[in-house]
């Protein structure tokens, strides 16, 4: 028990103050899907994305989640999972529609990580958020071309002139009883698998995985990369990207490596944490908006692309840079 008593703390700062927290925006995320279905202004939302989910085959519902991820991507991914439980969407446009927010989802976390690389880098930090961001964009175009040719083409649905009334309508109570009938599937799932890979995390596995894997960066596929640069690369995996830039500016400053050198070495550090950051941070939250297996797809889905796309292009930067 005064085990017990001594850890509660750590427990509460560490594991239920950030769940309850998770659990909290989440179900701020679910409420407002819901509203906006009910005041039916999904179709308003859509407008500004329309062109180009149209391009891609993609309904109503793909761009409002376009529109609404600029915002918040819980809410995104909220109002995609209603869709699909109603049987509006299938499970295909599901995962284009998860793809094709990938450039709005960005600028969610713009601000945070713009500041944290100019902040150490500099200007010069303008290229790897620039790679990072067209690497997010390229996703989104290329999920629209490839919606392009797997999609059927929408149908255009119309809403019967007695849904426009909702101002007639129980709104708020409609909004309730979805809200709570969802609300046991987010303390079912969510809740578990975020304790689970808590639990992980303190037993080590996370740590391990990450040793791992940098040790794995020093082999002989980053010989092209100096040794400092191939440190810079573990450091990515090892620790947060403020360690890595940390030691990357340092590097800088001293004359060790170049910004090129610097740049290359995080981009490639971003793709090998690709397989750490889609379990710790992704898939407790998917779980607890789509069912476990198609969350877990959803999530490796999402990564796969990711890292496709970032490797792409730090391949192009790499050759451009090796050319001056």
């Amino acid at each position: 028990m005064d085990t017990l008593a001594q850890n509660l703390p750590v427990l509460w700062g560490e594991l239920f103050f950030p769940l309850l927290r998770l659990l909290f925006f989440m179900s701020c995320s679910l409420l407002l899907a819901f509203f906006l279905e009910a005041m039916h202004w999904t179709r308003f939302l859509a407008r500004f994305s329309s062109p180009l989910a149209r391009f891609g085959h993609m309904g109503e519902s793909a761009g409002a989640a376009f529109s609404l991820a600029f915002f918040s991507p819980a809410s995104a991914n909220a109002l995609l999972s209603e869709n699909y439980q109603q049987g509006r969407i299938g499970k295909r446009e599901v995962f284009f529609s998860c793809l094709f927010n990938s450039s709005p989802a960005f600028f969610v976390h713009l601000p945070s990580m713009a500041a944290l690389v100019l902040s150490f880098l500099g200007v010069q930090g303008l290229i790897y958020l620039g790679i990072t961001f067209s690497a997010a964009m390229l996703r989104t175009f290329c999920t629209a071309v490839c919606g392009r040719v797997l999609l059927p083409a929408p149908q255009k649905s119309r809403l019967r002139a007695e849904e426009n009334l909702s101002v007639a309508k129980p709104v708020a109570t409609e909004i309730w009883r979805r809200f709570k009938f969802r609300l046991h599937k987010l303390l079912l799932f969510t809740a578990p698998v975020y304790i689970l890979f808590f639990a992980m995390q303190k037993m080590g596995w996370f740590e391990e995985l990450s040793n791992g894997l940098a040790a794995i960066s020093q082999g002989s596929f980053l010989a092209f990369l100096r040794p400092e640069a191939v440190s810079v690369v573990a450091l990515s995996l090892a620790a947060e990207l403020g360690a890595a830039l940390s030691a990357g500016s340092a590097l800088i400053l001293s004359g060790g490596l170049s910004v090129q050198e610097i740049t290359l070495a995080l981009l490639i550090g971003n793709i090998l944490s690709t397989p750490i950051r889609a379990l710790r941070h992704q898939l407790p939250s998917y779980a607890g908006f789509y069912s476990p297996r198609l969350a877990l797809q959803l999530v490796l889905l999402n990564q796969l692309a990711r890292a496709l796309s970032m490797a792409f292009l730090t391949c192009l930067y790499y050759i451009a840079s090796s050319e001056f």
